[in-house]
């Protein structure tokens, strides 16, 4: 008795939903990937005696560098260089900082080259939007 085999079914896979699985995950993990930029800006703050000034949890920072470029610290503690570096944009700037934190200290940091219609722009500015605690950070004099 001759048996005859059934014809077995050619399997066949298919890569494109593999492939398609696979960028689809690639282009969630570059979209919810967060890439962090360390910035930094370098300034010698000038040297001063006095006494040292109360520690304050959280404060407003203004860093101006030697060429009068305008920075501010965010939440993150990184300084953001402002976009409008004119006296309106720096106006604008404090503007909407000061309604969540007038009473914090504003603190500005200049470098001891920064010239000083950018520093004195930064006071001027500073005490019309309403900031009431402004002071600026300087280093003990080395002996």
């Amino acid at each position: 008795m001759k048996f005859q085999r059934k014809k077995k079914d050619k399997i066949d896979i298919s890569m494109t939903p593999m492939i398609d699985v696979v960028f689809l995950l690639l282009i969630f993990f570059m979209v919810t990937t967060t890439f962090n930029r360390q910035t930094q800006v370098n300034i010698k703050l000038p040297e001063a005696q006095g006494t040292e000034a109360k520690e304050y949890p959280k404060t407003v920072s203004l860093i101006i560098d030697a060429d009068g470029i305008y920075s501010l610290v965010g939440d993150d503690n990184l300084p953001h260089q402002l976009i409008n570096q004119t006296r309106a944009g720096l106006k604008e700037k404090l503007s909407k900082l000061v309604i969540q934190s007038k009473n914090l200290p504003f603190v500005i940091n200049a470098d001891d080259k920064t010239p000083n219609k950018a520093v004195m722009m930064a006071l001027d500015i500073a005490g019309q939007t309403g900031f009431n605690h402004i002071t600026f950070a300087t280093l003990k004099p080395s002996d």
